[in-house]
């Protein structure tokens, strides 16, 4: 199980809660937690990621166990701590500006 944890905008959009549990054995990259929440809320396309290139949307942020993981590939296997669902995959909207 991987607990993903949305910014308000987005879980407000999709009429969820702030923190969605999504099941199975394959969620193992950012990539795939991804694919699985756009196909449970499609509302989320597109907000995320791009919808073409499946590139993360500038301004947002990925975050598991203290670490920022916005840079890293999307097919990069996630931190064992979300894969076993002690720790969360926090997607954040980043802010700009002074």
């Amino acid at each position: 199980m991987i607990r993903v944890v949305l910014p308000t905008h987005l879980w407000r959009l999709a009429n969820t809660n702030r923190e969605i549990e999504l099941q199975g054995e394959d969620l193992t990259t950012i990539s795939a937690v991804l694919d699985r929440l756009e196909n449970l809320y499609p509302m989320l396309r597109g907000t995320i990621r791009d919808q073409v290139t499946k590139e993360r949307r500038p301004y947002v942020r990925f975050f598991a166990s203290g670490d920022d993981l916005s840079h890293e590939p999307m097919d990069a296997s996630l931190p064992e701590a979300v894969i076993s669902g002690s720790a969360h995959l926090r997607i954040v909207g980043a802010m700009a500006g002074g």
